[in-house]
């Protein structure tokens, strides 16, 4: 095993995706597994956001580090769905009887690997053991083309799937097939068929930029085949190639100055293309199309409010702890990691974590904030902590604004499209020495 860093390409606009903060690699044991009961007391649970996470995939993609598996033995999504359950009502008895969720998501893995009637039970976890009104808020789902069956997605929409993210990734055959991603264009052009039939009301297409052999004109015919589909959200992520991953075992170098130009230019490319389009720029990854229905968070603020996460992937925030399972990303790991969730009874504590206490959340709120193309009320900062953050964090400010990362904007802090640009340098920038240095310490497994 080997220790990881998010530093490892000093000075890339590339260093990592910040997705959340802090990362899981800076979660440790927690002393004394807290009770559920405990950590939720005296928290605000009028607007809570719900994550069920499905540890499962048809096959693992190449830049692929979530945590998943590949394939299920004859009965393991019947037993993780049981544990599921078990995990569910240990969370909703921990909560208050008038706890409210504002919206809901199911990531991955891919929740579409399970059946349509796995699907239904899914939902069900959801509304009749959290009870979370699926049908009257937001409700977030991933797919990817070869799941994205008929069936499927009819229960999906059955149940008040508002948003879909299909992982496309790219139109390229031989893009893909570099990507170690195997699939056909007629297969992704027939997901996307089944899902428009479907009547889902936001379709998500996810592509990648970066790929060995992809070229501005290639990343471009692509765009377009995406665009083909007018879907209402588009993510361009730049590839990574991450430890213990299909394109990271095959590795030689880290991340070259070449490598990073080349997905600087294809992101100016993608962005410029799309604002051309008719779509607006939520945050360096994140398009939607103007005047299109929207999948919007409601009453939920990433920044403030808690999320309940339900499955071993998943993790859960209260004002004063982050927490969540073992992660890994090696499949011996992540099979280990299942099969002891499979066989848990007690979800009635929390296993490993972060406090989130001095100044964590005041980096957690400028972060999640900045990182948004609206960036940052300083109003609502200030009302918040009672402080500004140019008291908190000057230093790191005083880089971004010579770097000429900043834009003026009167009462907000705001990336430039410069800044937006180097978002996954922005990022890390923000992370504490104690956050980085816990990440610098884990041993990827």
């Amino acid at each position: 095993m080997t220790a990881v860093t998010t530093t490892a390409a000093a000075g890339s606009p590339y260093r990592a995706y910040v997705y959340a903060y802090p990362h899981k690699t800076a979660y440790r044991p927690l002393p004394g597994r807290p009770l559920l009961r405990e950590l939720w007391a005296g928290e605000p649970q009028h607007a809570l956001s719900l994550y069920l996470h499905v540890p499962f995939c048809e096959v693992r993609c190449g830049f692929c580090n979530l945590f998943t598996r590949i394939g299920s033995p004859e009965g393991l999504t019947t037993a993780y769905l049981d544990a599921l359950e078990r995990q569910a009502a240990a969370v909703r008895d921990a909560l208050d009887d008038g706890a409210r969720f504002a919206l809901a998501a199911f990531g991955g893995g891919t929740p579409t690997y399970l059946t349509a009637a796995e699907l239904t039970r899914l939902c069900d976890i959801a509304e009749r053991t959290m009870g979370a009104d699926l049908r009257a808020i937001p409700l977030s789902v991933e797919a990817s083309p070869d799941t994205a069956t008929a069936d499927r997605l009819a229960v999906l929409a059955e149940r008040g799937t508002t948003r879909l993210s299909l992982g496309v990734q790219s139109f390229l055959d031989e893009e893909a097939r570099s990507a170690v991603r195997p699939q056909k264009r007629a297969a992704v052009e027939a997901a996307l068929g089944r899902v428009r039939a479907a009547g889902i009301p936001v379709l998500n297409i996810d592509l990648i930029y970066g790929i060995d052999g992809q070229t501005g004109a290639s990343w471009l015919a692509s765009l377009d085949a995406a665009l083909a589909w007018q879907p209402e959200e588009l993510y361009l992520y730049p590839l990574y190639v991450r430890p213990l991953t299909g394109l990271g075992r095959r590795a030689q170098d880290g991340p070259s100055p070449e490598w990073d130009a080349q997905r600087l230019a294809l992101y100016r490319a993608g962005r410029d293309h799309l604002l051309a389009s008719g779509y607006e720029q939520v945050s360096m990854r994140m398009f939607r199309r103007i005047g299109a229905a929207t999948a919007s968070a409601g009453e939920y603020a990433c920044q403030t409010d808690g999320m309940v996460g339900l499955g071993c992937g998943a993790r859960s925030y209260t004002s004063g702890l982050h927490y969540s399972f073992d992660y890994a990303v090696d499949a011996r790991e992540v099979r280990g990691i299942i099969d002891d969730y499979v066989a848990t009874e007690d979800f009635t504590r929390a296993e490993v974590g972060r406090a989130m206490d001095g100044e964590e959340p005041r980096r957690r709120h400028l972060l999640q904030s900045l990182l948004q193309a609206e960036g940052l009320g300083l109003d609502d900062y200030e009302r918040r902590f009672g402080s500004l953050p140019a008291e908190d964090f000057a230093a790191e400010l005083a880089v971004f604004e010579a770097r000429g990362w900043l834009a003026g904007a009167p009462g907000r802090l705001v990336l430039s499209p410069e800044g937006l640009a180097h978002s996954d340098a922005v990022g890390p920038m923000l992370f504490s020495p104690a956050v980085q240095a816990a990440m610098d310490a884990y041993e990827a497994k």
